[in-house]
């Protein structure tokens, strides 16, 4: 009561008649008083605003009476925990800064708050504010706060949990945020890199962070550019990693193929027999079948377990490459190459901590690190320093680095260690307790021997084996591969274990580590190892730190008998190691079965047919008696006319050449037919098979599941016995319920019966492949906007997973139209249907599904992001009236075209995908103006042309087109797609550099290739083109076509010209000083001049007729080697600086020759020797006094030489010896004077 007496003293109250004040009071204070608890307040119903500052108060009592109460402060107190607060709805303002908050909690019923202040105190997490929608002022300045984004997602499942900063942007109303001020200092997460423009992408609504004005335009752009370049940085990098693991997966395939080359030969060969051999031999050779299936069933499944683990491994990767995304790059992985000296040291410690003694009993001798990885993480790292710190201040242990250590990381070995528990500690630390080992949550649990880490794990895993029936040679085992953590450890002070107390920091006060040796332990060995290795317990798990993750490979005594494991693939029967996988007296034992009495008949190949050839066959002499015929193991390729034989009963066409069976119809007895062993593509064009109960199409080419399946079900209605195995199937994991779910007569498939149960799931699983409204009311989603999360997954795989907006049929009648958002990834749909009335659908997906082609989506005119992956679409007409799409991507379908008519109306798309396709040209995407990144890899790309319709894109920053033709046919691939796409930034996952764009200008700047002709007129037939003029376009270099106009430029040569000393680059200038000093090779300068050196030089462009190459600068006509344009008929050099004519010999065929308004002074002896044809030479305004040189021109007719400086006549009488003169100009010239006509 004291404390209440005070209270009512300090704000003019009466004690005394507080009943009746107490109803008029609207504000209460109290400051410095140091009082514990709050009283009293049931005599203040009306208050609205109470302040307590500077009080002992732990808990918030006694405000349950305080209804109407808007602002409270109770601030620099010892609160602990958030209570007490559930009655006061009406509040408005909260301020409990500067007390030992540690956790936001029971504060979902102020609705109505718009100011939180928790600034200064022990906080961690943003969490318990989802219902304070109506929030405008939050400070958590001076807290822990250390997280700055979204826990990592899972690869192929997506998990997304909003957390700490993005917990923040649920609030609609919130302008001003504070986690960093001058008087209470920042959060931890406020140290972190990118840490602002996370939050302004995160909640652009702010109008002030920490303490700054943010609510400019151009600060909000800004943090959203910055953003979306990381975003497509990573995705980008993501699709590298899985190109990269595309590539391994297809090795593998082609491996498997070869290795079961042999298998399948002798399968079939085996089989071709046994259908011509007698029953003596019969039950040998389905034995050796037995024998040959069994290896080719031991390959694929050796096979599946290789791709899962690359599959494994890659994934890894592209997780985290989705961690560093998230925290933007606050937490990065650094892969381990060679070269880097912290690779070699962890290769080191690993092998230093590894003792061959205690891993003899495994058969192990040895380990290699197959990869390692370096984690740099920022936040933990600042935890961990900070409590170093800490430490190093309040004692002094000498020299800090004897307390510092690396150390191994325990598992625990009955835990297989899963990427979640992997990324989680990466990501995380030691934190999360689920991670120790029972009896042991109080200590990180490390050791610093590879024996105390691995070798429990070994051993549970042998244990689990032999539980399960395994032997230790079985390549299923996963003990050869493992994965550790090595963590850098501050033990500080440290003290050895007390066997009689458990590992608890209360039995160990003065510790911040204990140690427990090996040698304790209860798999003590006699090794020299046991004194130096030690379980360690460490108490504080900010002081350990992941530092490296490395993947482990134990070499053992037993050999691994994994097919992909060894380098040995079959490749023939006897040769290159066959004998790992056959036994040679196996092989042998395959020959004598073969050998086998009866032999099998050698008869010749029948490759066509006709009505005589099967009644012979089928030993009958009219149509009505024929009813089995066996055509087994001939070269047949078509079945003319067999339709004619209507009493036909059983068909055998196995081992054939058959690619289609469209002469199989209206054959209406037909029971049996077997057409295994053939190239069987399509039914198409099978009908009228009513009776048919057997067929037999394994060991065939048919790819389309569906179209196999509606054929099957239209005309073989009775049909109770299908086989379509080993046939390469787009869906093949599908395959069997589709089958089953359609065909409801059949009993057997593949050889197996098929049980009510499995009838049942495949009706089940057909039911589900239709969109339904159960289908659209479960996967679908109302968001309005686009969430701001750090993500490479499409928007509707996002909304799907973390969105609630679900429709409600109970409140919306009209619900198909609030749709937005609808993800029907695996759902194995055949069709896109139903779709009608979701008009404002935007983000769609519909990946791993059975679609052949894009329908049902002509109503969904709002959609703006659409998925089709791993379906088998080949053609993507379907889109074209989707005008407001932005995002599409169609990777790994059967696309073999983008068509122009599909994209022209597409403006907005700045995104697509089609990887792993069959696209062999470019030209729909002539018109995707607003295209920035463009992913390609994987198709049928092969020309150069194909780069040309890409040039008016000139927003494309990013382009993939690894795996393509284009990337080894054409010369200079990278440079040459830099050249002509000069916008890049990156191309095949590699950013570019600027110094690539200056190697790209240099190598194709100023060509004239036909290449470049085809862009400019739009295709490359250039049969019927006479002449190109190319004024005023730069061109240093031309190498095509009959006429060529090259006015007005800056041609130096037919060649690539070398750069003036000052354009080069320091590595250019060394590289011409090593070619001018002669060393290694011949002297250019003076070999250049010498004809011989020219007559060594291949032609080129040998149509070429006329060339133009007036007022180009040109000084030198030798360096033009002119004499390579063998069949140069017209040559014009007007208006350039050419001095002395030379560098024409070859060029017999040279008729006319333009010097005009050059600096020539005179015509040398020899110069044009080899001009013998030439009918015209002009060498009008030069400086020529002497006529020499000219005797070589028997058949010039005309000579045009007016003002030069000829002053002689007896160098007119120097042109006696031109017979065919009839043309001569002298005007302007001096001697002109003297001469009345010129003849």
């Amino acid at each position: 009561m004291v404390a209440f007496h005070f209270q009512c003293a300090c704000n003019g109250l009466s004690y005394e008649n507080i009943d009746q004040e107490g109803l008029k009071t609207t504000a209460l204070e109290m400051f410095f008083s140091g009082y514990p608890r709050i009283v009293g307040m049931k005599y203040f119903p009306n208050l609205t605003t109470l302040t307590l500052v500077g009080q002992r108060i732990e808990n918030i009592t006694g405000l349950k009476h305080c209804l109407l109460l808007r602002e409270l402060w109770i601030a620099e107190c010892c609160l602990v925990r958030i209570s007490g607060l559930q009655k006061c709805v009406n509040l408005e303002k909260l301020y409990l800064y500067c007390n030992e908050i540690s956790k936001i909690e029971n504060l979902e019923a102020l609705t109505k708050l718009n100011v939180l202040w928790l600034n200064n105190n022990q906080i961690r997490n943003i969490e318990g504010l989802h219902t304070l929608q109506n929030l405008q002022e939050v400070n958590f300045a001076g807290n822990l706060i250390s997280k700055i984004g979204l826990v990592a997602c899972c690869y192929y499942t997506f998990f997304l949990v909003f957390q700490e900063l993005t917990n923040l942007s649920r609030l609609p109303n919130l302008k001003d945020l504070a986690l960093n001020d001058p008087l209470y200092g920042p959060n931890p997460v406020c140290l972190l890199s990118n840490y602002a423009i996370h939050v302004l992408y995160h909640i652009p609504r702010l109008q002030r962070l920490d303490t700054d004005d943010v609510s400019q335009k151009h600060i909000k752009i800004l943090a959203e550019t910055t953003i979306m370049k990381k975003i497509m940085y990573y995705h980008m990098h993501v699709k590298s990693v899985q190109r990269q693991l595309h590539g391994k997966l297809e090795e593998l395939k082609e491996k498997k193929s070869r290795l079961q080359s042999l298998p399948e030969n002798k399968i079939k060969l085996f089989i071709c027999n046994i259908k011509q051999v007698s029953v003596n031999s019969l039950k040998c050779q389905q034995r050796c079948i037995t024998k040959i299936l069994f290896l080719f069933c031991r390959i694929e499944k050796d096979y599946q377990m290789e791709m899962k683990k690359k599959k494994k491994s890659f994934n890894l990767l592209v997780r985290f490459l989705l961690l560093e995304l998230e925290t933007l790059g606050n937490i990065h992985f650094e892969e381990g190459l060679s070269n880097n000296p912290w690779f070699s040291s962890c290769c080191d410690l690993i092998q230093s901590r590894f003792c061959s003694r205690d891993f003899r009993v495994y058969d192990i001798i040895g380990v290699k690190i197959n990869r390692a990885f370096r984690v740099h993480n920022q936040i933990l790292r600042l935890k961990f320093e900070e409590k170093l710190q800490t430490f190093l201040e309040k004692e002094t242990f000498g020299v800090p680095e004897k307390k510092m250590e690396y150390l191994f990381y325990v598992f625990n070995p009955e835990w297989s260690i899963k990427e979640k528990q992997l990324l989680q500690i990466l990501e995380d630390g030691f934190h999360d307790v689920e991670t120790h080992q029972p009896g042991r949550n109080e200590a990180v649990l490390l050791c610093n021997s590879l024996n105390i880490c691995e070798c429990p794990r070994i051993e549970f895993l042998k244990q689990q084996a032999k539980t399960e029936g395994k032997n230790r040679s079985d390549p299923e085992e996963s003990f050869r591969h493992g994965t550790v953590i090595i963590a850098k450890v501050f033990l500080g002070h440290s003290a050895p274990v007390c066997p009689m107390n458990p590992i608890c920091q209360v039995n160990y006060p003065g510790a911040n580590s204990v140690f427990r040796p090996w040698k304790c332990l209860e798999r003590d060995r006699n090794c020299d190892s046991n004194g130096w290795q030690c379980e360690w317990f460490v108490f504080d798990c900010d002081l350990v730190l992941p530092e490296y993750i490395a993947d482990l490979e134990y070499i053992t005594l037993v050999k691994d008998k994994s097919l992909f494991s060894t380098c040995s693939i079959i490749m023939e029967e006897r040769k290159r190691s066959t004998e790992v996988f056959i036994p040679s007296h196996d092989l042998q034992r395959d020959d004598e079965v073969l050998n086998m009495e009866p032999s099998v008949e050698v008869r010749p190949k029948i490759t066509c047919l006709d009505e005589v050839k099967i009644l012979s066959i089928a030993k009958a002499d009219i149509y009505s008696q024929l009813q089995v015929l066996n055509l087994h193991g001939n070269r047949l390729k078509k079945l003319q006319n067999i339709s004619r034989f209507k009493t036909l009963r059983k068909l055998i066409i196995s081992f054939n050449d058959f690619a289609s069976l469209n002469d199989i119809y209206d054959l209406p007895n037909l029971e049996y037919l077997d057409a295994s062993h053939n190239h069987v593509i399509t039914l198409e064009g099978i009908r009228g098979l009513s009776k048919l109960q057997f067929f037999d199409l394994s060991w065939n080419e048919l790819k389309k599941s569906k179209e196999v399946i509606k054929i099957l079900c239209k005309h073989t209605p009775n049909l109770q016995s299908l086989d379509i195995r080993h046939n390469p199937w787009y869906k093949p994991t599908s395959i069997r319920l589709s089958v089953i779910g359609r065909l409801k007569t059949l009993t057997n498939l593949d050889g197996v019966l098929i049980a009510d149960e499995e009838a049942a799931e495949a009706l089940y699983y057909i039911e589900g492949s239709v969109i339904t409204q159960e289908l659209l009311l479960k996967y679908s989603r109302t968001d309005e906007e686009k969430p701001p999360i750090l993500s490479i997954f499409s928007c509707a795989t996002v909304l799907s997973q973390i969105s609630k907006n679900r429709v409600d049929l109970e409140i919306h009648n009209n619900w198909y139209s609030m749709i937005t958002v609808l993800n029907l990834d695996d759902q194995h749909l055949f069709k896109i249907s139903n779709l009608e009335k979701l008009e404002h659908l935007r983000w769609a997906s519909f990946s791993n599904n059975n679609l052949t082609q894009v329908e049902g989506l002509e109503s969904c005119l709002n959609l703006e992001e659409l998925t089709l992956d791993e379906n088998c679409i080949s053609t993507l007409d379907g889109i074209s009236k989707l005008t407001k799409l932005t995002r599409l991507s169609v990777n790994n379908n059967h696309l073999t075209s983008l068509k122009r008519h599909v994209f022209e109306n597409l403006s907005h798309l700045h995104y697509i995908s089609v990887e792993n396709n069959r696209i062999a040209s470019l030209v729909g995407l002539k018109k995707t103006h607003s295209l920035i990144e463009l992913y390609i890899s994987y198709n049928c790309i092969s020309t150069s042309q194909e780069i040309y319709h890409l040039k008016g894109l000139t927003n494309l920053i990013i382009l993939d087109m690894s795996g393509n033709g284009i990337v080894w046919k054409q010369d200079n691939y990278r440079l040459f797609v830099l050249f002509h796409l000069p916008s890049l930034n990156a191309l095949d996952g590699i950013s570019v550099e600027p110094a690539e764009g200056e190697c790209a200008k240099d190598l194709f700047g100023g060509k004239l290739t036909s290449d470049m002709i085809a862009d400019r007129l739009g295709h490359s037939d250039f049969t019927e083109m006479q002449e190109l003029d190319w004024a005023n376009s730069n061109i240093r270099l031309a190498n095509v076509l009959t006429v060529l106009c090259l006015n007005y430029n800056h041609i130096e040569s037919i060649l690539p010209g070398q750069k003036s000393a000052d354009e080069l680059t320091n590595r250019q200038q060394l590289h011409r000083k090593v070619i001018s000093s002669g060393y290694g090779q011949q002297e250019y300068t003076k070999g250049r001049r010498d004809a011989g050196f020219e007559e060594n030089l291949p032609p080129i462009m040998q149509s070429l007729e006329v060339l133009h190459l007036g007022h180009n600068g040109i000084t030198d006509m030798a360096y033009l080697q002119l004499s390579r344009l063998k069949n140069l008929k017209f040559l014009f050099l007007q208006g350039n600086f050419i001095s002395q004519i030379e560098g024409l010999e070859g060029l017999q065929f040279l008729q006319e020759l333009v010097l005009d308004h050059n600096r020539i002074k005179r015509i040398s002896q020899g110069s044009l020797a080899g001009q013998s044809g030439l009918q015209t030479l002009n060498l009008e305004k030069n400086h020529i006094r002497e006529l020499n040189g000219l005797k070589p021109l028997v058949k010039l007719e005309k000579l045009f030489l007016q003002f030069n400086r000829i002053q002689e006549f007896s160098e007119l009488e120097k042109l006696q010896i031109i017979p065919s003169l009839k043309v001569l100009s002298l005007h302007g010239n001096p001697v002109s004077m003297m001469v009345v006509t010129a003849t």
